[in-house]
């Protein structure tokens, strides 16, 4: 979900993720979280919610736009840093995906379950 502002309308919040805010919190079919604040004028800190619902939320300075979600049971990247990655090549060779620093890389991941 893309935000512009950090306080979202609370039936915007619904029709995107699909999460009612109850007096009881934040509820998804069978599942309410306690918010420790209720909503101000129909608008929610969304903060608050990602918090409290699990979902990472990023802010990218450059174009003063927020991005959250989707809930990941707290396995969440915290930055868009690749952590360092050394694995053979077609030759038996290590090969670091460092060695590709300021270059666009794809990486395309595959198993056979």
């Amino acid at each position: 979900m893309l935000l512009e502002s950090l306080d979202v309308d609370v039936g915007e919040l619904q029709r995107r993720t699909g999460w009612v805010i109850k007096p009881e919190g934040a509820c998804k079919d069978d599942v309410c979280v306690p918010l420790p604040v209720q909503p101000v004028d129909g608008h929610l800190d969304i903060r608050v919610f990602a918090e409290r619902v699990g979902m990472p939320l990023a802010h990218d300075d450059a174009h003063q736009l927020w991005a959250m979600g989707p809930a990941a049971g707290g396995r969440v990247l915290e930055t868009a840093r690749s952590p360092e990655l050394t694995l053979p090549d077609q030759h038996g060779r290590p090969f670091s995906l460092s060695s590709l620093h300021g270059q666009k890389v794809m990486l395309l991941a595959w198993a056979s379950w």
